[in-house]
């Protein structure tokens, strides 16, 4: 377990944060396509000393649901979805400290475009890029980029891996003294420190060099999320920081312990891969208030086809043929390979059999990690809990609305954190891993 806790605000560039009725709060803010917005809450995460914010993406609208937009359309479950690149450059140009990061897929880019990205913004940033790795999850994204299908499991990770041995070794393709800049010699960088890749695999042919120089952490870093076998075999390897998700404190600590095996496996010091549970805050000044707040996030602004839209885009499985009462079968849990862990997750909190429509509640509300709600103070017994039983390294902490959620966690609950010990007073070093305490690759 680390020191102090790692914190990282999870962002969507677009209508809603992860939970989906987001944009029907009443405070909350709906200039989601004006840079502003995207600024404002940066800069307020800056003052609350995070160590990065970093978006999430889908390369697609939800369509997989009775193989339509529409429901997504119609009811504002992540139909929007901006590009990340200009959104991260206006951040970077608003803000001077916090780690800012992007979600590019393994799937449906190429190592070099990815390499370039990362590479620029790390140099424009001053070392304050994270490459949030994903391998894509649905048909919805594959037929936008031109296939009827996405790739399988087990398929998107042997692909995942080669793309991670070509980018890495692109970025390692200029040594750290490879610019000499001599405008009296004109010697602008030595060729004999910068290096074709000549990487050629079963999925990509890179030749090389980078055309962006050694950045300033060597590497920018790497976010991953994986939560079967082979995911986590796949952090094990690359990841610096591993987001995941835990019903409960039982089931996180043994993914900690499973995951930081998994990286020893790997031969890299688990000390340096820090494991991130999504969490919501709901706090208020009370804990009435912020019970009351908690009521309304669960039953007033989630549309149940807005949740099933959601269900099925990142199950890949079209929940329309049932209706919202239908018993979730064994059928149903074969199908995909999300279904039957959700189903088991939400098994637990209910004495009946699991419903199409728990599925939806869970997967649209707030149900899907540790949720830590009351007072500033209850907030971080719940987030101390945690910390302190091995069940993480920090969190990552999704936003119930935007800006409020992320204002009222800095306003009353990092004074809090930082009473007891748990959180930084300032930021260290120059770079996100400085900050994180990664050695520079």
């Amino acid at each position: 377990m680390t020191e102090r806790m790692t914190l990282v605000g999870f962002m969507q560039a677009g209508n809603v944060t992860v939970y989906s009725g987001s944009w029907r709060y009443p405070s909350a803010d709906l200039s989601f396509l004006s840079m502003d917005y995207y600024t404002r809450i940066a800069r307020t995460l800056e003052r609350g000393l995070f160590d990065l914010m970093f978006f999430d993406d889908r390369l697609a609208m939800p369509g997989v649901y009775g193989d339509s937009v529409a429901d997504a359309v119609r009811y504002g479950a992540r139909p929007v979805k901006l590009d990340l690149t200009a959104v991260l450059g206006g951040i970077v140009a608003a803000t001077e400290r916090i780690g800012v990061g992007a979600t590019y897929s393994t799937t449906y880019y190429d190592p070099f475009h990815v390499a370039r990205t990362f590479g620029t913004l790390d140099h424009l940033s001053g070392g304050r890029a994270a490459w949030n790795v994903v391998t894509s999850v649905n048909d919805s994204e594959a037929q936008n980029f031109g296939r009827d299908t996405h790739l399988g499991h087990d398929e998107r990770y042997d692909r995942a891996d080669e793309f991670l041995e070509a980018v890495t070794a692109l970025w390692d393709s200029w040594e750290d003294d490879a610019l000499v800049l001599d405008r009296e010699s004109g010697v602008f960088a030595d060729p004999d420190k910068v290096h074709e890749v000549g990487h050629r695999g079963e999925y990509f042919a890179v030749r090389g060099p980078l055309t962006v120089p050694r950045t300033p952490q060597g590497r920018p870093t790497i976010l991953q999320a994986g939560s079967s076998g082979r995911g986590r075999s796949f952090a094990g390897r690359w990841a610096d920081l591993v987001f995941t998700a835990a019903p409960g404190i039982a089931v996180a600590q043994q993914q900690y312990a499973e995951q930081k095996e998994a990286v020893a496996h790997a031969g890299r010091d688990p000390k340096e891969v820090r494991l991130l549970p999504m969490a919501y805050t709901v706090v208020g000044e009370t804990e009435a208030i912020a019970r009351e707040k908690e009521r309304l996030f669960l039953d007033e602004y989630v549309h149940p086809l807005a949740s099933l839209a959601l269900l099925s885009e990142v199950n890949n499985y079209d929940f329309a043929a049932h209706d919202l009462d239908d018993p979730v079968t064994e059928e149903m849990m074969a199908a995909g390979r999300g279904i039957r862990g959700l189903a088991e997750g939400v098994a637990r909190h209910l004495d009946r059999p699991v419903t199409v429509r728990d599925l939806a509640a869970h997967r649209a509300t707030l149900l899907q990690g540790p949720r830590f709600v009351g007072t500033p103070s209850q907030v971080a017994d719940g987030m101390e809990e945690w910390f302190r039983s091995g069940a993480c390294d920090g969190f990552v902490l999704a936003a119930t609305h935007l800006p409020g959620a992320f204002e009222e966690f800095v306003a009353m609950v990092v004074p809090e954190l930082q009473r007891r010990g748990l959180y930084r007073t300032a930021y260290e070093g120059t770079t996100l891993r400085d900050r994180l305490g990664l050695a520079r690759p």
